[in-house]
């Protein structure tokens, strides 16, 4: 439990676009990293957080966030710290593929994802949404308790910030998703004496074209 009469301020940011964002192919925990506009996104996302009183800098380990976060850092002037609990969901037999090939292929286990069945586990190594939503909120509880009344930057990927929004608006995991998680958009959630708050979702004012949100 979180017990402070301070408020904590996070800023989660999704990594900028990559290839496989554009093809809508399913990355889930492989490494891959921004292409050219991602990497555009990623400096103008820095430039727009530069003037926040940012004190701790934090990135899911994968190759797409640790660029992001390493443009971030350069702006904020802080060490990015790594942190596997906001690594992307595993997606088991379906990374590598497009949404469509996942359908096609598996058309009973992508029916249970589609659903947002929150047990379903995908096969082969994948994880259920519980299982996602437990480590993600795991993540946000250590940070606000290590950071009290401090302002900190979290760069990560669509899959935890869906869990996120949930975690935070107290809704459930199997509900269709009613917001949108651009690439290198910007979010901010607070929380207080245990309670957590939405500031704001999906900022791409900072962006020249908005960001892609490929996610079914």
């Amino acid at each position: 439990m979180i017990a402070s009469e301070e408020t904590t301020r996070i800023c989660l940011v999704r990594h900028g676009e990559t290839t496989w964002n554009v093809e809508k192919r399913i990355q889930g925990q492989i490494d891959i990293g921004l292409n050219a506009a991602g990497l555009s996104q990623a400096e103008a996302a820095a430039v727009w957080l530069a003037g926040e009183p940012v004190t701790a800098l934090y990135s899911s380990d994968l190759l797409r966030t640790r660029q992001t976060a390493e443009r971030l850092a350069a702006s904020l002037k802080l060490h990015p710290t790594l942190r596997p609990e906001f690594r992307e969901r595993r997606y088991g037999i379906f990374e590598g593929l497009t949404y469509d090939e996942s359908r096609a292929r598996y058309p009973a286990e992508y029916l249970a994802f589609e659903r947002r069945v929150p047990d379903f586990v995908i096969p082969q190594g994948g994880e259920s949404l519980q299982q996602l939503y437990e480590r993600v909120r795991a993540g946000l509880q250590r940070i606000a308790f290590d950071h009290r009344g401090q302002t900190v930057v979290v760069v990560t990927h669509g899959g935890v910030l869906d869990i996120v929004n949930r975690l935070v608006r107290g809704h459930p995991l199997s509900k269709p998703r009613d917001f949108l998680i651009p690439n290198a958009g910007i979010n901010w959630v607070s929380v207080r004496d245990d309670c957590w708050s939405l500031e704001s979702w999906g900022e791409t004012g900072h962006l020249a074209m908005v960001g892609l949100d490929e996610m079914p």
